[in-house]
C-alpha cells in the first residue's frame, strides 16, 4: 500500500439484502485489493468492515452508496476505526 491505511465500518440501509450486495462488495473489494468482512444483519441492513489504502477505502464507500442495480440504498453510516491489519481479504462473515 502506498498511502495512508484506514479502516471503516459501514452500515448500509435500504433494500440491500437478496439483491447481490455481498457479491458486489466482494468483487469491488477484490479489484481494490481491500481487506475486510461483509454480512447481512438481522435488522435488514448490510454491514461492512473494510481496511486498506485510504483512497481505495473511500472508493469502496462511494460504491456502497450506489450498490448493485437491484438495490436501493437509503443511507450509509460510516465510522472510522484504527487500522489493525487483522482483517482477511474481503470475505462474507456470519
Amino acid at each position: 500500500m502506498n498511502g495512508e491505511v484506514v479502516r471503516a465500518h459501514a452500515v448500509v440501509k435500504g433494500r440491500v439484502q437478496m439483491v447481490g450486495f455481498r457479491a458486489y462488495v466482494l468483487r469491488h473489494a477484490s479489484d481494490l485489493r481491500l481487506h475486510g468482512t461483509v454480512r447481512n444483519r438481522s435488522d435488514g441492513a448490510l454491514e461492512c468492515h473494510v481496511e486498506g489504502d485510504k483512497a481505495k477505502v473511500e472508493e469502496m464507500l462511494t460504491l456502497l452508496q450506489r450498490g448493485p442495480s437491484h438495490a436501493r440504498v437509503d443511507s450509509v453510516d460510516v465510522d472510522y476505526e484504527a487500522p489493525a491489519g487483522d482483517l482477511p481479504r474481503m470475505t462474507v462473515s456470519a
